[in-house]
Parts: structure tokens; sequence; C-alpha cells
């Protein structure tokens, strides 16, 4: 093919105009890399399409075959992937539009080949660039589904964008099995995986509100409809996993093996089995790490914005199993690494970090660490402040006020034994309000470590607000007396026959808090 087909040049001359999805950016924090440049997450590349009077159409196309040119000619994994990124930029808002007016569905191999190749002069074996031809071939189609939304064309679809997405998808993954995709193009896994997602999440949303019309009050099979929620999530599920096992399973020497990819796309599945409910699954992904861990790359070699989002799943993975210790270890490297200008990944973080923490060492965070994140403060802060004062009711109702959040972000039960903390900070008052036992033999004074139950029944009282007539048993008192003791929150004894408590002297009565 010596000359460029007059198809090539073919462009629409509508323009102006932006593509009706938003930008979904890459969930991680925004950490400068000087690792491997071909591990990193790309971005649509503007460089290449500039805005102004003279804007036109053909440089939009122009910028997906220069980005694959540059990506191939410096071994730019970014710049590769950034090609086949489904979103418009505001430098060439008919990005997308321009390339899919470039050809049609009879000519689109032949045009691909050559613009990918010959006009470029990107020289690749043919069986690799035959692997390129398809993709890009099938990502012409799904960008034909796309840009109906621009056009407010009546058969856009979202169950059909996913569909030709997933098209995308398994050429790409054929691509490295098949015709030998060399392993710094993996950001291009990132691209497509993480679009799949959010097509399938849109797909299974715009499904939904169709099925709601269609079946209006009918019945209809409740597990059926459960399935039918989620079906297009379910299926880029198994996709991803696809991409997973690929990188996981390449044998090639490490230095050029597709194992650099192995965080990303395992991030990718932990976000997609959060999103579908099915987080055990997401400990098939750790159990399968492990079994490989010998033949992987040392977790510190791999980019540092992929080491953050896999702590942080792993910490709420354990969180969930109520393994907070683990939960805690894992969250503290994810907070420490996290970036601070990253303060959405930070905030998320902290909200399983801060109840770890009250769970694990009984102590509560402090205004300055919760006051750059607004959210954060007016869900924690009412709790902190009544288990601060040892303010039973004030506990209980700040519970309630905050139930709805606690439960969607599965962090009820941890907050719910702040409940001891505060009635620890409770009994704690009676132990000061004591004083002191009169000093013997010049000794300095000790607090008084002999307290009657009745005192701390009295306590009770006042911390859940009771009025005269209202009566505290005794029995009751001695049982959240023993509690504290068993779970280490006092230390001491209680002698039942003579209605006393019997707390430990030197200062670790009530330990952590220096009395």
């Amino acid at each position: 093919m010596d000359a460029q087909p007059q198809r090539l040049i073919r462009a629409s001359g509508i323009h102006g105009s932006t593509l009706l999805f938003p930008t979904f950016p890459q969930s991680r924090s925004s950490l400068s890399m000087e690792k491997k440049e071909w591990m990193m997450t790309p971005e649509p590349s503007s460089m290449d399409c500039q805005v102004d009077s003279g804007y036109n159409t053909q440089s939009a196309m122009a910028s997906v075959f220069t980005d694959f040119k540059e990506g191939q000619k410096n071994g730019s994994g970014p710049r590769l992937a950034a090609a086949l990124t489904p979103i418009a930029t505001p430098e060439c808002p008919d990005r997308l539009l321009s390339f899919y007016n470039f050809s049609d569905s009879e000519h689109i191999s032949a045009d691909l080949r050559y613009s990918l190749f010959q006009a470029n002069g990107v020289k690749l074996p043919k069986q690799e660039q035959n692997g390129w031809v398809d993709i890009f071939a099938a990502y012409w189609k799904a960008v034909g589904e796309i840009i109906k939304f621009e056009e407010y064309n009546p058969s856009a679809s979202w169950a059909k964008v996913f569909d030709t997405w997933k098209n995308v998808a398994n050429t790409l993954i054929r691509g490295y099995t098949n015709f030998g995709l060399q392993a710094w193009t993996v950001p291009c896994l990132y691209v497509v995986g993480k679009y799949l997602r959010v097509f399938a999440i849109k797909a299974d949303a715009e499904m939904s509100s169709q099925g709601a019309v269609a079946f209006g009050d009918r019945f209809q099979d409740d597990v059926a409809a459960e399935f039918e929620k989620s079906a297009k999530l379910e299926e880029a599920a198994r996709i991803i996993n696809r991409m997973f096992t690929l990188c996981l399973s390449d044998r090639a020497p490490i230095e050029e093996s597709r194992k650099w990819g192995i965080y990303n796309t395992t991030n990718l599945l932990f976000k997609t089995y959060f999103k579908l409910n099915s987080v055990g699954l997401s400990k098939n992904l750790l159990r399968a790490l492990s079994a490989s861990s010998a033949d992987l790359p040392a977790l510190e070699a791999f980019p540092e914005s992929h080491i953050v989002t896999f702590k942080y799943y792993v910490g709420v993975i354990h969180f969930l199993d109520e393994n907070y210790e683990e939960a805690e270890k894992h969250l503290a490297d994810a907070w420490k690494m996290c970036h601070k200008s990253a303060v959405k990944n930070r905030e998320l973080i902290l909200t399983y970090l801060v109840p770890c923490h009250l769970v694990t060492t009984h102590t509560l965070p402090s205004q300055k660490l919760l006051a750059p994140f607004p959210r954060l403060e007016n869900l924690f802060r009412p709790l902190c402040d009544c288990i601060r004062k040892g303010d039973l009711v004030g506990f209980d109702t700040a519970m309630s006020a905050g139930e709805d959040e606690f439960v969607k972000r599965r962090i009820y039960l941890p907050l719910e034994r702040g409940r001891d903390i505060a009635l620890r900070n409770l009994f704690r008052k009676v132990f000061i309000a004591g004083g002191f036992e009169e000093s013997k033999d010049g000794q300095p004074p000790i607090r008084r470590t002999r307290v009657p139950v009745a005192e701390f029944a009295a306590a009770l009282r006042i911390g859940t607000h009771a009025d005269d007539r209202s009566r505290v048993d005794i029995d009751e008192v001695e049982c959240l007396l023993s509690n504290l003791i068993y779970k280490g929150l006092m230390k001491g004894y209680i002698a039942r026959e003579r209605g006393m408590v019997v707390l430990s002297k030197g200062g670790t009565a009530f330990p952590g808090t220096g009395v």
C-alpha cells in the first residue's frame, strides 16, 4: 500500500461537543514514581492535539495513532495505552468521533494496518502487527457505540458499549497469548480492565432501570433479579481475572515479565469484588499471590500507587474478618505511604484505621488527625467526645445518628466496642474521685484501690441519665465490671462478699490511662 487511501483523511465536520460520560480517574494515591515507566497507569495524551482557531478533526484522529507511534518507539507503556483510552480530552473533544469516522467496517483492518505501521514508520514482527490491528479494530467498534451518547443517538446503550469493550479486552488478552505482545505494554491491560469495570457498572444500572419499567409490580424470581442487577459486572470480573492470571502465570525473565502488572490487576479485581459484595473472592487472590510469592518481585519494587491500593484492600479484608491487628498493620502501612495530597484516599484509609485503633489500642483519634477530613470529623467526633467523657447515653445517641453510614461502611460493630471504653472512662472517674489513702511511714500517698460496687452503680446511673425512680441492679454492675477486667480495661478483682472492687496499685488500675 504505497499511498494513503482517501478514506483515511475523511473526517466528520461535527466538533466542539464533549463525550457524555465522565472521566473516571484511577483510584490511587497521587505519588511520584521513579519505578518502571511502563508500569504506570496512563492518561490520554493531548500533546498532539492543540485547540485553536484552526482545530480540525484530522488532528484529533491523529492523536490516537501518534500515541501508538510514540509508545512503540519509546517503549512507553502509558503512552501506548493512552491510544486505547475511551475518553475525549478538553484539548481533543472530537478524538473518538474523528477516529471512528476515519474508516468503515469494510476497510477498517487495512486502514488500521496502514495508519498504525506504514504511515507511522513503526516496524514490528508480522504476528505482533496482526495482534495490534485486531485490538484497534475491536476498539474502533467500541468507539462507535460510545460516541452514540455524544450524538444523542436513541440507540445508545451501555450494554452495547460493554459488549463491544468486552471484545476489546478479550482481543487484548489473545494478543498476549497468541501474538506475542511484549510485557512493557501491560498498561494497556490497566486501561482496558479499568473501563471494562466502568462500562459494566453503567450497563447493569441501565438494565436495572429498564427492568423496573418493564416488570412494574409483577412477580419475578428474587434470585434471578439479584443476579441480573450485576450480570455485566460479574462478566467483567471473570475477564479481569483472566488478566490477573495472564500476569501471574508469565514465565518470562522477571526483567521482561508481565508479573510487574500483577498488583494493578489485583487491585482492579478487589474493587470489582467489593462492588459485587463478594469479598470472599478477594481471599482467593491473596492465596494465589501467597502461593506464587517466591516467583514475584518484592512488593517494595512495585510503584507505590500499586502498593498503597493493595495494602488498603488487604487491610479492609482483614477488618471485615474482625482480624483487627492484621488490618491495622496493613492500613497503617497504606496511611504512611499515601501521599498527603491524595486526600480522598487518605480519608478512605482512616475510615477503617480509626475503628481498628479503637479496638486494638483503646485510643481515640486527635482533632488534628481528623481536621483535614470534614466528613470523618462529623462522623467520628460525636462518638469520640462521648467516649472521652464517659457519656453512655450520648454514645448511644451518636451511634444511632450515624448508624446508616456506619453500616454502609461496615464499621458499626467495631465502633460499638467503643461503649466499653466509654464505660471504662466513666468508672475511671469514680476511681480518681475516690482520692488517696492515708500515707504510712512517710511513704508517698497512693490512690484508694478498694472501691465499693455501690459507687460504680451511682456513676452508672449518672452515665445513663437514670432518674430517681430508676434502680441499677448491683449484679448488672458487677457483670459490667467483670467484662472490663476480662478485656484488660481494668486490673483488679471483685470481692462480692464485701461488695468491693479491689483495683491494682501502682498506676495500673486502668491500663494506658496513667492511673
